[in-house]
């Protein structure tokens, strides 16, 4: 039969620093393998600014791709805004993005306030209607989209660009969740002294879940800034081109196939936008996606 060990001062010392030690270790294993993957990620950007910068006869040169080029040139970053017209397809885009963002909050911020606050009937029947609308292929919308768009001869229009992407059902659902985490003391007693629904909702409940309406807007903004399938089903003129749909255009008409570095500046000019706004705005873009994941 063998003792317990006794409990001293010395053994607790002793198992508080291995289990510090094992902390650290874990911790640093994690930041090792974080920043590992950081660099696989950040990479294709690192490479694609690399390119940009380099001439395009020194690229074609490079038998062997070089990390640092020997001799940077910006002369392809003049190129992106004189060979092609660059800044048309990019007051487009910043024409349909605004426009699509704030008409998009116009109508989804009062349908997130009906179903999380108000009371009528057919309510919840409504509402998994408009969840079930997720299920369908967003192929089968596109389609759909494409005919009503056609047959109302909105191609080539912003009308039809922006009018399919208007109503988003994920959002509401992701505003409606937020909404109703708000207590429903605050709007009774907010009746009881006379406010208006409309005044509750922007005085109220929107500073509240500022968060998750700022995540919603910014999400709205890189999908409108990436959208490519519709945009490229919808204008077939270059007066309507956005910059996701005018790149290839640049590809095959503007800079060519061969010149990498040229169509390299083109998708850098592009992405800087949207990663300068994700950098502004990444702390209330988490705070956002943690709240919208958080119930109670």
């Amino acid at each position: 039969m063998t003792c317990p060990t006794p409990t001293t001062p010395q053994n607790v010392r002793r198992t508080t620093d291995g289990a510090s030690v094992r902390r650290r270790v874990l911790h640093g294993c994690i930041y090792v393998l974080l920043s590992v993957w950081a660099l696989i990620v950040l990479f294709p950007f690192y490479w694609m600014l690399v390119t940009s910068i380099k001439s395009y006869g020194s690229y074609n040169a490079e038998h062997i791709p070089t990390l640092f080029p020997s001799s940077p040139t910006l002369e392809n970053y003049m190129d992106a805004f004189t060979a092609v017209p660059l800044a048309d397809y990019f007051l487009n885009t910043l024409i349909f993005t605004t426009v699509t963002t704030a008409l998009m909050l116009i109508i989804i911020i009062p349908a997130a306030f009906a179903f999380s606050r108000l009371q009528f009937r057919g309510k919840n029947v409504l509402f998994t209607l408009f969840l079930s609308l997720m299920m369908i292929p967003s192929e089968l919308v596109v389609i759909t989209n494409f005919v009503t768009v056609t047959n109302l001869e909105l191609r080539n229009t912003f009308a039809g660009l922006i009018l399919p992407s208007a109503a988003s059902v994920f959002y509401i659902y992701l505003l409606k969740e937020n909404f109703s985490q708000i207590p429903d003391e605050l709007y009774w007693a907010a009746k009881v002294d006379g406010t208006t629904d409309l005044k509750y909702l922007l005085r109220v409940m929107l500073p509240i879940c500022r968060p998750t309406v700022v995540t919603v807007t910014i999400l709205k903004i890189i999908e409108c800034w990436n959208s490519y399938v519709w945009p490229r089903l919808v204008t077939d003129e270059e007066a309507y081109y956005l910059v996701s749909v005018g790149i290839q255009e640049i590809r095959e008409n503007g800079f060519g196939r061969e010149n990498i570095p040229a169509m390299m500046a083109a998708v850098v000019v592009i992405s800087v936008p949207l990663i300068v706004l994700f950098l502004i705005f990444r702390k209330k873009i988490m705070e956002g996606v943690a709240r919208g994941g958080t119930k109670g």
